[in-house]
């Protein structure tokens, strides 16, 4: 059976670097820092008092009152970003076949975090009356999200959520390419969100020594392969794309971005939080993402890292990345755009892979900000993009996405022929 072929024609993003995808590209290329002190609830009492919160997003400009209500906050963003990424492919609604539309959506490292948090608070204030919001199971289960979107559409095909902690995005996107590859949808929504800057996410990250506590500079936090990094930045947000069948989207004239050929799976079998220190797991998905998509390492030139500014994480991906590329590994252009939004957990691995599409577009690779002190357990040869945008003709890019129980992932675009 011959592989259909998959393109992206559609983006949506919802960052703490920008609230559109055109504004999360400008983000990106100036070096801008989403992180700021939290805004959400008092955290004077948290050891650490900031995160990458989204900035001017009101959800009343988006939906109405009474629908935002019946929506946590990780739903809103998917059912947003979702919404500019149809926009963006310019898909017509009313000529498609919804039959052959699905939404396969990563479905948040956590979920309705917030919702579950808010209810039970309630219910422990109270005087042990069962008064639970009608809307609590709906607006907290992962799964949500692409359920809202496909009711919104009436897009009828395949619909569900993947959930690999961080990597579920990525996860989510590999699961609608092999879709459309084998013929059963001609179109898919894909993508993740978050939205676990709460009281519940912060102190349970803080509780395993996750987060950078570096208060005095939130702004400098998220240091990916800085020697004095101390954990990543909680980020929240959204990432969509729009897969399409190559031939249907050459059909209706569509504006293709770039093709996705490929992606890998592979687990650490190691620890529940701790990458394994050599980095196995890694080797093994990038080795897998490699060779689903028919590629050689010579032919990558840019590589957006999972790079989440944590002492273990980082050394051990850039191992990882040195074993499977050699003496190549310095001729890649490598990043990690979480020191500008932090880590958005599910939703990771799509706003990852936009940024590698969007710097395929634009001949430009985003930075790793914040860097001043060099590690020497790491490779100086390699190429981290520090500080400042380079240009650079990106033929092929790939982006890594990993997530707690040892799960990775990992997805590749080409520019195409």
């Amino acid at each position: 059976m011959e592989l259909k072929r998959v393109v992206v024609t559609g983006l949506g993003a919802l960052t703490p670097i920008g609230n559109t995808k055109d504004e999360f590209w400008e983000g990106l290329i100036s070096g801008k820092s989403g992180a700021a002190p939290i805004t959400y609830y008092d955290a004077e009492k948290f050891k650490t008092k900031f995160a990458c919160e989204l900035k001017n997003f009101n959800a009343t400009d988006f939906f109405d009152r009474k629908e935002a209500r019946k929506m946590d906050r990780f739903a809103q963003y998917a059912m947003v970003a979702a919404d500019e990424a149809i926009e963006d492919a310019k898909l017509n609604l009313d000529e498609v076949d919804k039959l052959r539309v699905g939404v396969i959506w990563g479905g948040a490292g956590i979920g309705g975090l917030e919702t579950f948090q808010n209810e039970v608070l309630n219910f422990a204030a109270g005087d042990g009356t069962p008064r639970f919001n009608p809307f609590f199971i709906p607006k907290m289960i992962a799964d949500i999200a692409p359920g809202n979107i496909s009711i919104k559409h009436g897009f009828m095909g395949p619909n569900y959520t993947t959930v690999s902690a961080c990597a579920s995005s990525a996860n989510a996107m590999f699961d609608a390419l092999n879709i459309i590859r084998l013929g059963h949808c001609d179109v898919v929504v894909t993508g993740g969100s978050e939205a676990a800057v709460t009281i519940a996410g912060m102190g349970g990250f803080n509780a395993m020594h996750a987060l950078s506590t570096r208060n005095e500079s939130p702004e400098t936090a998220s240091r990916p392969f800085d020697g004095t990094r101390d954990g990543f930045v909680l980020g929240e947000g959204a990432g969509a794309l729009i897969l399409e069948e190559y031939e249907h989207a050459k059909a209706r004239g569509a504006k293709i971005y770039a093709e996705f050929v490929g992606g890998g799976l592979s687990s650490d079998a190691y620890h529940m939080t701790a990458p394994h220190p050599d980095g196995i797991g890694v080797v093994a998905v990038m080795k897998n993402c490699l060779q689903n998509a028919g590629l050689k390492p010579e032919d990558i030139d840019h590589i957006n890292t999972h790079g989440t500014s944590t002492p273990l994480g980082d050394v051990a991906e850039l191992k990882a990345i040195s074993e499977i590329f050699g003496s190549h590994a310095k001729n890649i252009n490598i990043n990690s755009t979480k020191s500008m939004t932090g880590h958005l957990l599910g939703a990771a691995g799509a706003i990852e892979a936009i940024s590698v599409i969007l710097a395929m577009e634009n001949g430009v690779i985003p930075p790793t900000i914040n860097h001043t002190t060099v590690d020497e357990s790491i490779d100086p040869e390699l190429n981290l993009t520090l500080n400042k945008a380079q240009k650079r003709d990106i033929k092929v890019g790939m982006s890594n996405t990993f997530g707690f129980g040892g799960h990775n992932a990992c997805v590749v675009f080409k520019k195409l022929d």
